[in-house]
């Protein structure tokens, strides 16, 4: 098998772990099986569907190759039947979601470098060729959106992007950027996970503390 090959099979992969991801949000609904392979589908190849759009491929991707259609059916479908066993190995799937959004990263990235985007694009479409996906399912079953949690999940995947376009800077082997970025990637979401490592939220109660203060001086005055 040579590098393009590899990189096309862990590309397919990724796509069916995406989408039995994705199924595991329809099955905490109670939903039927074509909303199963609806939502897992969307969540497969919802990413990748709008990186190719804006950087007007000639085709989707898949469009061009319905194996990656093929990939998220069965995954949403497996889930379905499968969903009560696939939960109780629900911190496996972090550890291949995690690998999933850093290899999807870097590969979206890769793409939009073919296309000759200017790389601050190249490292967006890296991102959200890793988590409009997750996004549109969770918008769709009307739950706060993943992305949007402190927790490091977008961060993973933007690390993953600036990495692999800073390695090529450097003159580092494709081959070895790729794995070296997606490395990277992947090891500050399970980090992330792992070690409960958030970004801290914004508290309302600062500005309202601080307008409290203000009003005080004037009081006092």
């Amino acid at each position: 098998m040579d590098f393009h090959s590899a990189i096309y099979l862990i590309g397919l992969v990724a796509v069916f772990f995406f989408a039995l991801w994705g199924a595991l949000a329809a099955a905490k609904r109670e939903l039927d099986i074509l909303a199963f392979i609806f939502v897992g589908t969307v969540t497969g190849i919802g990413g990748g569907t709008f990186r190719d759009l804006l950087l007007n491929t000639e085709q989707v991707f898949w469009v061009a190759d319905q194996r990656y259609l093929v990939v998220c059916v069965v995954g949403s479908a497996m889930t379905y039947f499968f969903a009560h066993r696939v939960v109780q190995i629900d911190r496996v799937l972090q550890w291949i979601d995690a690998a999933s959004i850093a290899m999807f990263a870097v590969l979206g990235t890769i793409k939009a470098l073919d296309y000759n985007a200017p790389i601050s694009v190249a490292i967006l479409m890296g991102v959200m060729t890793s988590t409009l996906g997750s996004a549109i399912r969770d918008m769709m079953l009307q739950q706060k959106l993943m992305i949007f949690e402190p927790e490091i999940y977008v961060t993973a995947c933007l690390f993953g992007s600036a990495s692999y376009v800073a390695l090529q800077y450097l003159g580092v082997e494709e081959i070895s950027a790729i794995l070296l970025a997606s490395a990277a990637a992947f090891a500050l979401r399970v980090l992330a996970f792992e070690l409960d490592l958030r970004f801290p939220h914004y508290k309302l109660s600062r500005l309202q503390n601080r307008e409290i203060r203000k009003q005080k001086y004037k009081n006092l005055n």
